[in-house]
């Protein structure tokens, strides 16, 4: 049975600005982006979330089946609005949000495809932490464990929630303590945990919870941990359009790699070795600067086939 990915997760569009001028918009989301790098790269990969019944709605569903992703578990609603998403470039194109949109009241659960055994799981942000979506993200990653997934957590914690940290850390840790891999951002820790000393993340808070950590740090070195393993790897300079998507596109680069490379579950908890995780985050680097060359949120269609990869929903 070919191995698939499951990406849950918010649901945009995002409106891109530079010098205050609006110039692109692209369907996004943090899972949503990883989503469409898969496809392009002909992974079997599946989108779980929901829209509005708006026409914001439909463009973003459309854009799943057309990049090679499933949509069909997209719940969609008449109590919302699409969320659409201002994105302003700075000089360096980092990108600041405004959030615009109809939020519904209630939630039901998720509907997500089948989980067999090492398939891919990829959540995170306050997606999966929002307490309207505790219950049901709970129940996701409980089917997911029981399934054997292979379960992929990139906690991507924003300045805008810090005044609700309290409260959402015991989520976090909970979600830490779910996955088989954990990314965070230097900024990610700092802004959840306190700290940029990634050792002392590690060794107090991810480590008892979850064995392999990978640490980004924009253009800084990446860091894996994993046991008693340390690895650095250095980023290379490049010109970028946009940085949007660029660590969406790393975790899609990191899924692609466990799958093209026949690594699962059994693997993932006893520790890859050294040379599969060279060769997973170099994969998750090249997925990363290819979605910086441009205003994509997500790599070129024409990476993706120069991946020779073909497993794909509707790409086969």
């Amino acid at each position: 049975m070919k191995r698939q990915a499951i990406c849950i997760g918010e649901i945009v569009l995002d409106v891109i600005f530079r010098d205050d001028q609006p110039f692109r918009a692209n369907p996004g989301g943090s899972t949503f982006n990883s989503s469409i790098s898969l496809g392009r790269a002909g992974i079997k990969t599946a989108m779980v979330g929901e829209t509005g019944a708006d026409h914001t709605g439909e463009i973003v569903r459309n854009f799943l089946e057309d990049n090679g992703v499933d949509p069909s578990f997209i719940r969609v609603r008449s109590d919302m609005d699409t969320k659409v998403a201002l994105a302003f470039l700075d000089e360096k194109n980092d990108a600041t949000y405004t959030f615009l949109g109809r939020a519904h009241e209630g939630q039901d659960d998720f509907v997500h495809p089948e989980i067999h055994p090492d398939d891919i799981v990829l959540f995170g942000s306050y997606f999966a932490i929002a307490p309207i979506n505790r219950p049901h993200i709970r129940k996701f990653l409980k089917d997911a464990r029981d399934a054997g997934a292979v379960i992929y957590y990139d906690v991507n914690f924003r300045p805008s929630h810090a005044r609700d940290l309290e409260a959402l850390v015991p989520s976090i840790l909970e979600n830490i303590a779910a996955a088989d891999i954990v990314r965070c951002s230097t900024d990610d820790i700092q802004t959840a945990f306190g700290t940029r000393d990634a050792e002392k993340v590690y060794g107090e808070i991810i480590a008892p919870r979850c064995r392999s950590f990978i640490l980004t740090d924009g253009g800084g070195d990446i860091r894996l941990m994993d046991g008693d393993l340390r690895l650095r790897f250095p980023v290379e300079k490049v010109e970028t359009v946009s940085t949007i998507g660029a660590g969406d596109s790393f975790n899609a680069g990191v899924a692609f790699g466990l799958i093209s490379g026949g690594i699962g579950k059994e693997r993932i908890s006893s520790g890859p070795g050294e040379g599969d995780w060279k060769r997973l985050i170099d994969i998750a680097m090249s997925f990363s600067r290819d979605c910086c060359g441009s205003a994509d949120n997500y790599v070129s269609k024409a990476f993706g086939l120069s991946l020779g990869f073909s497993s794909g929903f509707g790409l086969e």
